[in-house]
């Protein structure tokens, strides 16, 4: 699969932006969709995840009640909605597919291009 992310830009503190990432294969009910990020200097981290299937979600500590992962099926999508972005959340946002809801990057197996989110104070 090839995944296509977008949506990224600069905001200010507060603000919100809605990152999206397409996908060009088959994401199937068993596979979990999920965001990482890495900052400058920083490990790629989890955001959030969304299990392709159920559409059960899970989140970071650091982004739950602002985050919000959701999927459209008929269009293979994958959304972010991120609300009261701080300028901690500055950072390449990438999407990627799994094949069960793990933390770590290396468990992906599938990874868009990312998206810069940059938020400024």
């Amino acid at each position: 699969v090839q995944l296509q992310a977008s949506g990224g830009g600069l905001v200010q503190a507060g603000g919100s932006l809605r990152l999206s990432c397409a996908a060009s294969g088959r994401i199937f009910s068993s596979h979990v969709m999920a965001w990482f990020r890495q900052a400058p200097g920083k490990e790629r981290e989890f955001v959030a995840a969304i299990r392709w299937g159920r559409s059960s979600t899970y989140y970071a500590d650091s982004v739950k009640s602002r985050f919000t992962a959701s999927k459209d099926s008929a269009k293979n999508t994958l959304h972010l909605q991120m609300n009261s972005l701080k300028p901690e959340d500055t950072a390449v946002y990438y999407c990627a597919r799994g094949n069960s809801l793990e933390y770590a990057p290396a468990n992906y197996n599938s990874w868009g291009q990312g998206t810069l989110v940059t938020v400024s104070s």
